[in-house]
């Protein structure tokens, strides 16, 4: 038990620690959240405390044959997803929020994808 909640302390502190700096940017954030099964992205607006875009591979356009959003292809195409909503709200400029999680795998995928549609990070 004590490992565990050693664990989850320091998994608060990293996102502590990044959300501070990315916060400081003084841009939107894209935040990310990574589980198991599947990967959502959503630009935040800090100053007014909202969701302006949000992508997600549990959404109904999203899911394909086997329904399973965890793997980079999904990552990929939800990157592409938020990068063309937010270009249409005419969001460029992100500062991009990767949590707790290492930019490697999904996350950087995600992070690429977004940058390859048009979002500037």
């Amino acid at each position: 038990m004590k490992l565990q909640k050693r664990q989850t302390l320091q998994k608060q502190r990293r996102e502590y620690r990044v959300r501070n700096k990315v916060r400081a940017a003084g841009r939107h954030r894209l935040s990310i959240f990574r589980s198991n099964k599947h990967i959502y992205a959503q630009i935040i607006d800090d100053a007014a405390g909202k969701t302006l875009v949000s992508a997600s591979t549990i959404e109904p356009s999203q899911r394909g044959d086997d329904a399973n959003g965890s793997g980079t292809e999904a990552a990929a195409t939800i990157g592409k997803l938020v990068a063309e909503r937010a270009l249409e709200q005419g969001i460029k400029q992100v500062a991009f929020d990767r949590g707790a999680y290492r930019y490697h795998g999904r996350v950087q995928a995600l992070a690429d994808a977004a940058r390859a549609a048009g979002l500037d990070f």
